[in-house]
Protein backbone atom coordinates (compact mmCIF):
# COMPACT_ATOMS: atom_id res chain seq x y z
CA UNK A 1 0.00 0.00 0.00
CA UNK A 2 2.60 2.10 0.88
CA UNK A 3 4.35 1.93 -2.95
CA UNK A 4 1.29 2.80 -4.16
CA UNK A 5 0.88 6.35 -2.26
CA UNK A 6 4.30 6.80 -3.37
CA UNK A 7 3.79 6.08 -7.14
CA UNK A 8 0.61 8.15 -6.78
CA UNK A 9 2.37 11.35 -5.69
CA UNK A 10 5.21 10.84 -7.78
CA UNK A 11 2.57 10.52 -10.97
CA UNK A 12 0.91 13.71 -9.49
CA UNK A 13 3.89 15.77 -9.12
CA UNK A 14 4.70 14.49 -12.65
CA UNK A 15 1.08 15.55 -14.01
CA UNK A 16 1.66 19.07 -12.20
CA UNK A 17 5.17 19.93 -13.81
CA UNK A 18 3.91 18.77 -16.98
CA UNK A 19 1.53 21.68 -16.94
CA UNK A 20 3.28 24.29 -15.48
CA UNK A 21 5.42 23.70 -18.67
CA UNK A 22 3.27 23.47 -21.21
CA UNK A 23 1.46 26.44 -19.57
CA UNK A 24 5.08 28.16 -19.73
CA UNK A 25 5.42 27.01 -23.69
CA UNK A 26 2.09 27.96 -24.27
CA UNK A 27 2.23 31.77 -23.60
CA UNK A 28 3.07 32.85 -27.40
CA UNK A 29 0.15 33.53 -29.42
CA UNK A 30 -0.63 30.63 -32.52
CA UNK A 31 0.57 27.71 -33.02
CA UNK A 32 2.49 27.35 -29.95
CA UNK A 33 -0.62 28.93 -27.68
CA UNK A 34 -2.94 25.84 -29.25
CA UNK A 35 -0.40 23.20 -28.33
CA UNK A 36 0.17 24.66 -24.91
CA UNK A 37 -3.60 24.61 -24.81
CA UNK A 38 -3.92 21.30 -25.64
CA UNK A 39 -1.11 19.71 -23.44
CA UNK A 40 -2.83 21.39 -20.63
CA UNK A 41 -6.11 19.53 -21.20
CA UNK A 42 -4.42 16.28 -21.70
CA UNK A 43 -2.39 16.76 -18.45
CA UNK A 44 -5.78 17.29 -16.58
CA UNK A 45 -7.64 14.37 -18.17
CA UNK A 46 -4.67 12.67 -17.34
CA UNK A 47 -4.92 13.67 -14.23
CA UNK A 48 -8.72 12.99 -13.60
CA UNK A 49 -7.83 9.14 -15.01
CA UNK A 50 -5.10 8.54 -12.22
CA UNK A 51 -7.37 10.42 -9.72
CA UNK A 52 -10.04 7.61 -10.54
CA UNK A 53 -7.92 4.36 -11.00
CA UNK A 54 -6.33 5.61 -7.51
CA UNK A 55 -9.67 5.94 -5.78
CA UNK A 56 -10.87 2.39 -7.64
CA UNK A 57 -7.97 0.55 -6.21
CA UNK A 58 -8.40 2.11 -2.83
CA UNK A 59 -11.92 0.96 -2.83
CA UNK A 60 -10.71 -2.51 -4.04
CA UNK A 61 -8.61 -2.75 -1.28
CA UNK A 62 -11.41 -2.05 0.61
CA UNK A 63 -13.83 -4.70 -0.96
CA UNK A 64 -16.30 -2.25 -1.63
CA UNK A 65 -15.64 -3.43 -5.23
Amino acid sequence: MMNYMKLTQNVGAAVIVSALLATVAGCEKGPAQKAGTAVDNAADRAGQQIEKAGNNIQDAARGNK
